[in-house]
């Protein structure tokens, strides 16, 4: 082993997860799962990638049991027998190959579309029935609606666990239900959701707390977040450090055990001043765990730069930047998206000095189960 990797490649532990490193696979939906339902080709794609030594799986986002939750065909649903029975077969698999898992649990709000999903008939759902700024999509919810989503992340997060589960993910980040709520741009409402930065958290913070009473102190909860939106790349929570505190600070209260800083490349800097990122800042203010993530070893944004929405060709590079970062532990971890999607054995392959084996990624591993 390099020295120069030593960050990279140290173990992780905190309550329910006991990493053999720091990699994480960060979650990417595949739409491979007929029936809303993880078969044995699903199972299979991510024992390759615990085969390939990557220390904590995240799984492709799985909508929980509310009816709006679902906005494509072919994913994962984390709710009713038969998803919960392929799951655990997941798990049994990733294991086995001596990686653990986490699910990251969903709820698309307003980017849902009628005609998709189980019920079809039933419309987007979000805080004010807004897609972006501007532009109307679905309903807002009612206080009833709320609960009802509330209760759903709870059960799925008790499901997980129950099914073997290493921890659980929850999605609040790139323009979901719950960002949306986060984001002033989508949440208007004049009630105790909506308004001041404290009250847009409100949603996530009651889904924290039951998800926490649902699994208990010791399963680890991690929450996804981002400033940037798939309805606006440029759009943010936080405007500086200050307002940053304030948005993360109800979040820790709630329970948060990780965050999960979600960026389209790791090294830009957050805010000025300083040249961490977001996910140093996070750990910075709220002294909890970190994953940082955003087109680690390539050479091309994975969304809304030349490859439009993860098209087109993107070149392995080095991990120096990365290394220099973990080595000042700025964050505690690294999630990699595309480079393991297009080649799983992608770690082992860093590890060994075998870079220039490294598979460049190209649209076609959004297609395949390899």
């Amino acid at each position: 082993m390099s020295a120069s990797l030593d960050s990279l490649l140290r173990p992780f532990q905190h309550k329910s997860l006991n990493l053999r490193n720091r990699v994480a696979m960060a979650p990417m939906t595949r739409t491979a799962s007929p029936g809303y339902v993880a078969n044995e080709q699903v199972a299979g794609y991510y024992r390759r990638r615990a085969e390939g030594d990557v220390g904590l799986i995240i799984t492709e986002g799985t909508f929980v049991g509310h009816p709006a939750a679902n906005g494509y065909e072919n994913v994962p649903a984390i709710h009713g027998e038969e998803a919960l029975s392929g799951w655990k077969k997941v798990v049994d698999e990733v294991h086995a190959a001596g990686g653990q898992i986490i699910p990251q649990l969903w709820h698309v709000g307003a980017v849902r579309k009628e005609g998709t999903g189980p019920d079809k008939s039933v419309p987007g759902h979000s805080p004010s029935g807004l897609f972006k700024p501007g532009k109307p999509s679905g309903v807002a919810m009612t206080k009833q609606d709320i609960q009802d989503t509330v209760k759903a992340f709870a059960d799925a997060a008790k499901a997980a666990k129950d099914a073997g589960f290493d921890g659980v993910e929850i999605h609040g980040a790139h323009g979901y239900l719950i960002d949306q709520f986060f984001w002033e741009g989508t949440n208007q409402r004049d009630d105790e959701y909506g308004g001041s930065l404290e009250n847009r958290t409100r949603f996530a913070v009651e889904i924290i707390e039951a998800v926490r009473k649902a699994v208990g102190e010791d399963f680890a909860i991690v929450l996804r977040y981002s400033q940037w939106k798939q309805q606006d790349y440029d759009a943010r929570l936080a405007q500086t450090p200050e307002e940053l505190q304030r948005f993360l600070t109800p979040l820790v209260n709630a329970g948060v055990d990780i965050f999960h800083a979600s960026t389209r490349r790791f090294w830009v800097p957050e805010f000025e001043g300083s040249d961490m990122n977001l996910a140093g800042w996070t750990k910075e203010l709220t002294g909890k765990p970190v994953i940082s993530v955003g087109s680690v070893g390539l050479d091309d944004d994975f969304i809304g730069g030349n490859n439009q929405g993860m098209g087109g060709t993107a070149n392995p590079t080095g991990l120096d930047e990365l290394i220099r970062r973990m080595d000042n532990n700025e964050f505690d971890m690294i999630a990699v998206g595309r480079a393991l999607l297009q080649d799983p054995n992608w770690l082992v392959k860093v590890r060994e000095g075998r870079e220039e084996e490294i598979v460049p990624f190209t649209k076609d591993a959004l297609t395949n189960l390899s």
